[in-house]
């Protein structure tokens, strides 16, 4: 839900925030979609090396982004620097997902899969109903603090479950 609440408005941060035009914001977003092509085709390797410890860094270091883009959101570099990384990591998210379903449920597969496939529609859509009330009425620091907040806690239950994987 987290990166959801925050990817959502990306857009309108970057034409109000960073005072993109409407090239540079094909540019940006452009960047993002490459970024998140090669995280895609990358995210495998990571997976097979740990999947618990690339479940935990992708939304730790998606909150991390966050926060930068609040402070440094006006600079151009910065941000689309940051997006690219956001692209990256967020786009390859849902291979780690998936692949934390087939290992945790391998006789349930397509089933688990159904259910994560809703689980990810209901993120999509809370994210973007919470991230857009926080966007209008309290600007974008605070909707990009709360999802950096999320993905701190989404985070910190990939770690939790791991340890009880383990144990």
């Amino acid at each position: 839900m987290g990166q959801f609440a925050l990817f959502t408005y990306v857009r309108p941060f970057l034409e109000t925030v960073t005072q993109v035009g409407v090239s540079t914001l094909s540019l940006v977003l452009l960047g993002i979609g490459i970024a998140g092509l090669v995280g895609t085709a990358l995210i495998g390797a990571f997976l097979k090396d740990g999947l618990y410890r690339t479940l935990i860094v992708i939304p730790t270091g998606m909150a991390v982004i966050a926060v930068v883009l609040i402070v440094f959101g006006a600079s151009l570099p910065v941000t689309a620097a940051a997006l690219g990384v956001w692209g990256l990591i967020g786009t390859a998210a849902p291979v780690g997902w998936g692949t934390w379903m087939v290992r945790s449920l391998p006789q349930d597969a397509e089933a688990g899969g159904g259910l994560m496939v809703a689980v990810i529609q209901l993120a999509i859509t809370l994210g973007a109903v919470i991230g857009g009330l926080l966007f209008d009425f309290s600007g974008y620091q605070i909707a990009f603090a709360a999802s950096a907040l999320i993905l701190l806690l989404a985070a910190g239950l990939a770690a939790r479950t791991a340890r009880i994987g383990t144990a």
